[in-house]
């Protein structure tokens, strides 16, 4: 763990669901977050009422909120340079926006707009967004980046005709993992599957809670080894490609 005395977290898409339960754990870990989110009326409400929780529990983590469209390049420079104003340092970089598109349904008949979209948002903007965080997270002592995928990204028995277009996203995700940890090598770069959570993506029937899904986010943002990196987790365990 880097020896500054508070740690610094940008969660993406952070304003619903897994993301912003990453933000409520990393804060009451004393965390400062920058909660991140493309509707500015919902980030910054989300981020008000997890900051009133903190203080009311006393915890030492706060947070921020910063507007980021990681759909958009130009939202991401913005959002780096609104983020420059405040810190030069960043020690976790949690890539958790993503999206998945009703007509997702059937690779053989996907538009080449919903795969386009979905890939932009899914794929291309953490890379994006890595890259223009890259000059903060260099300042730190011990700089991490999680890039939440899926286990329906998974080549190893991942596709079984769900969700085609988010499915392959993942999978380009994951690649996107794999070469930012072999071109940052102080670096702790991962992939992780929270698992089937019940959010307004996973649906009412999933398996786990969003706190259970957000915890092995966290762990890899916040307690994995710093060694461990160019890997894809679930439950704290690395599974395959």
């Amino acid at each position: 763990m880097a020896t500054h005395e508070q740690q610094i977290a940008l969660v993406t898409g952070a304003n619903k669901g897994i993301g912003l339960e990453v933000v409520r754990q990393l804060s009451h870990k004393a965390f400062h977050v920058f909660l991140g989110a493309r509707n500015e009326i919902a980030g910054r409400e989300a981020a008000e009422k997890l900051q009133r929780e903190a203080e009311k529990k006393r915890y030492q983590g706060k947070i921020t909120f910063l507007k980021i469209d990681i759909s958009k390049p130009d939202s991401i420079q913005r959002a780096a340079n609104e983020f420059a104003k405040l810190n030069d340092r960043l020690d976790a970089l949690v890539n958790n926006a993503g999206i998945l598109l009703e007509q997702d349904e059937d690779v053989l008949k996907i538009t080449p707009e919903i795969f386009e979209t979905t890939l932009r948002s899914n794929s291309l903007g953490p890379l994006l967004v890595s890259q223009a965080f890259v000059q903060f997270l260099k300042k730190s002592d011990a700089p991490r980046i999680v890039n939440v995928s899926s286990g329906s990204g998974q080549l190893t028995d991942g596709a079984d005709g769900w969700a085609p277009a988010y499915s392959i996203s993942k999978t380009a995700l994951n690649g996107v993992t794999v070469q930012l940890a072999a071109a940052l090598p102080k670096f702790a770069v991962n992939s992780v599957c929270p698992g089937w959570v019940r959010t307004d993506m996973g649906g009412s029937n999933a398996t786990r809670s969003v706190a259970e899904g957000a915890s092995g986010i966290v762990w890899l943002a916040a307690d994995a080894p710093q060694n461990q990196t160019g890997k894809f987790w679930r439950d704290r365990k690395v599974i395959a490609w």
